[in-house]
């Protein structure tokens, strides 16, 4: 059976070679074919460098060069539409996920009940700032989004190639993947693994709220629902209040005196109607980035071993073997 581990570069030059090592020692010893799938996400540091060096000395290692940066999701992507092998190991290569609990996902997996096996935390990581950035993001697609996100995942997963197909299908320009994962259906299973903390998250408070937001101006129709309701119930609010007062002067005689009411009033539908625009700006922006159909990624290069070199030696795990590299376009 073959074996995909699929990964990403970004600033990653510090564990890219142990990341390798690791991760190839732990599925040789499982799997009898390999090939790991290295996306460079546009990795400003030594980080590609380092990766074609393995390529040049290991014929399983296959690096996927992207033209600039397009963000860890799409490249992700486009490392599952590269994957050839029966299944398939997404990882992070920052080692934040250990390569040696793929052990632990293939006897998960090998009970025959499951296409996706998918980490979690038992807890989320971080301090104060993380975790209220995370409960933030959580309670806004909870309340406006069409469907829940699953909590504390992390990107470790095994899967199917079948799944993987299905998953790559998905063209949109603007996601959250983990939506895309549940999504996509299939049979899926959660397994407890530890996530280490060896470096700062990247996804500050407020770009976790950026993702909520396109999250939910993408997959979401709650919110377009919410504002037509909003809507709904102020214009029969302000028929009520106008009848109200109409009423009141016919029996009473009494009239509406005063602008503070009346400024009030204009800063409240002023207020609201800036929302609802911004909120269908929003959705019209995600429209436009949809109808573009600009390529997903654009890929510079793939550095693929030539198919005589594919049976050799690997010199990441035997230091006296050597291997022949060829680059192919695409």
């Amino acid at each position: 059976m073959k074996l995909s581990i699929v990964t990403t570069l970004y600033r990653s030059s510090a564990t890219i070679e142990d990341f390798c090592r690791r991760a190839l020692k732990s599925a040789q010893a499982i799997f009898s074919e390999v090939e790991l799938v290295i996306v460079n996400d546009g990795s400003p540091d030594k980080s590609l460098e380092l990766a074609l060096g393995l390529h040049q000395h290991d014929s399983r290692i296959v690096v996927v060069d992207l033209s600039r940066n397009f963000g860890h999701y799409k490249a992700m992507m486009t490392g599952l539409s590269y994957a050839t092998g029966e299944l398939v190991f997404l990882i992070d290569s920052d080692l934040e996920e250990r390569p040696e609990d793929l052990t632990l996902f293939y006897q998960r997996l090998m009970r025959g009940d499951s296409d996706v096996v998918y980490g979690v935390q038992q807890t989320r990581r971080g301090g104060v700032v993380e975790r209220v950035g995370g409960a933030v993001f959580f309670a806004l697609v909870d309340a406006l989004g069409d469907r829940p996100l699953p909590r504390n995942l992390v990107t470790a997963r095994l899967m199917t190639c079948d799944y993987v197909r299905a998953l790559v299908r998905h063209r949109d320009r603007e996601f959250v993947i983990s939506d895309l994962w549940q999504i996509t259906g299939f049979r899926q299973n959660e397994i407890v693994v530890e996530k280490l903390s060896t470096s700062p998250s990247t996804y500050s408070v407020w770009k976790r709220v950026d993702l909520a937001l396109k999250h939910l101006t993408t997959a979401s129709t709650r919110l377009l629902y919410l504002v037509f309701y909003t809507g709904l119930l102020i214009f029969m609010a302000s028929i009520g209040i106008v009848g109200f007062f109409l009423l009141r002067y016919v029996t009473a005689g009494i009239g509406v005196s005063g602008f503070t009411s009346l400024i009030i009033s204009i800063w409240f539908l002023g207020g609201l109607t800036t929302l609802i625009l911004g909120i269908l700006g929003i959705y019209m922006a995600s429209i436009l980035s949809e109808t573009k159909r600009r390529p997903y990624t654009v890929v510079r290069r793939v550095h693929r071993a030539s198919p005589a070199a594919i049976g050799r030696p690997e010199p990441l795990l035997m230091e006296s073997a050597t291997s022949v590299s060829a680059d192919v376009s695409r």
